[in-house]
């Protein structure tokens, strides 16, 4: 019925006038009827069609990731291409049969919270260090705030402080040892310095007169005495030098190293009786306070504190007594071993006795070096 309706609707003619303007055509109520059942039905079937289409797009359509948006009007570059993928956000998939938007999680959120926790992790470590160093910090600050504290208070005689009188006189006696001691080590070297130039001009004097003897004839006997004369004091000179040397590096090491030694364990011992004394005075003046919770609290921190420094205080005390007893010992030991090499050989060294200044160097193991000694090996050198 529509297709013959079309049909008539097809085969009329329009009559058009001389000037090419179509005429003023009879109404036909069957034409127009026509038309408007043919619409009708375009519209339904094309409605219809649509539904079909966009069903089988959102079942069967392309992935959303692999799809593109063109910028730009027909015929654009390929500089307008966004492609989909590149747009962050969480991917999504359509269900066509309740048209609802799933999310779809992957590989990349995974990644996404593997190193998001690592970044936690590693603020929170950073975290726990700054706050260790802070603690650490505050720890110092308050100490030195209270030794500081004590000792201006010892100063100025408002605070009390903790007296070992036969403590105090040994560390005395000591620095004031250790004191004439360096004294004796300074005349020593210098004794040393001028022994050796002397030496020195007794080798070259004794070289000139030997010089002398060979072109002098008529005066060849009295240069050779005295160049025999200058040369044996140069070699009894050069065994005292090994003596006096020997003498110098024990006193040495006597006082910088052995002394020194035990005036740092003294510095430490004093450095703790501070603290200790602070402390102290820190918990006598929280006992004469009130005595509510938190005071209560205070004061018992107080009292570990305290008898964590005398803890410290009293092994350190006991340190200093043992030192000090062994450097007494071994003081004695090595200065009578000494001062007897120095006697022995200064009086067989202007004795003139030759055998006794050799016998007193090997009494001692004392080695001689050999001339040149002093000076480093080739090898050393590079």
């Amino acid at each position: 019925m529509t297709d013959s309706i079309m049909s008539k609707a097809a085969t009329m003619e329009i009559p058009i006038n001389s000037n090419g303007d179509t005429g003023t055509l009879p109404e036909d109520d069957s034409l127009e009827q026509a038309a408007k059942l043919h619409w009708s039905l375009d519209e339904k079937v094309g409605s219809s069609r649509d539904t079909r289409d966009l069903q089988q797009v959102m079942v069967s359509g392309p992935n959303l990731n692999e799809t593109s948006i063109v910028s730009g009007g027909y015929g654009g570059t390929a500089e307008g291409i966004i492609p989909t993928s590149s747009i962050k956000g969480p991917a999504v998939r359509y269900n066509a049969e309740f048209n609802k938007r799933i999310p779809v999680t992957g590989i990349g959120s995974n990644m996404h919270h593997s190193s998001s926790n690592s970044s936690m992790m590693a603020e929170e470590a950073t975290r726990g260090v700054a706050v260790e160093k802070l603690e650490t910090v505050k720890k110092w600050g308050l100490n030195t705030y209270k030794c500081t504290k004590q000792m201006i208070s010892e100063r100025f005689g408002r605070g009390s402080r903790t007296v070992d009188l036969e403590l105090e006189a040994q560390i005395e006696v000591l620095r004031d040892t250790k004191r004439k001691y360096e004294n004796v080590l300074r005349l020593a070297r210098a004794l040393t310095n001028h022994f050796y130039n002397m030496v020195q001009t007794q080798h070259a004097l004794g070289d000139t007169f030997a010089d002398l003897s060979q072109k002098s004839p008529e005066l060849r006997d009295e240069f050779g005495y005295n160049a025999e004369t200058q040369k044996l004091l140069c070699k009894n000179g050069e065994t005292l030098l090994g003596a006096v040397n020997f003498f110098v590096s024990s006193i040495n090491t006597l006082v910088n190293k052995t002394m020194e030694d035990t005036l740092m364990t003294i510095k430490m011992y004093e450095n703790a009786r501070l603290e200790f004394d602070a402390y102290r005075s820190d918990l006598e003046e929280l006992s004469m306070g009130p005595r509510d919770a938190a005071a209560m609290a205070r004061i018992d921190a107080a009292q570990q504190q305290y008898q964590v420094q005398k803890d410290k205080y009293e092994r350190l005390r006991s340190d200093v007594i043992i030192k000090l007893k062994f450097l007494e010992e071994n003081k004695v030991k090595v200065m009578h071993k000494q001062l007897l090499l120095f006697h022995n050989a200064i009086s067989a060294y202007f004795a003139g006795n030759q055998q006794q200044l050799e016998q007193t160097l090997k009494q001692f193991n004392i080695k001689l070096r050999p001339p040149g000694a002093d000076k480093p090996s080739w090898l050393e050198e590079q």
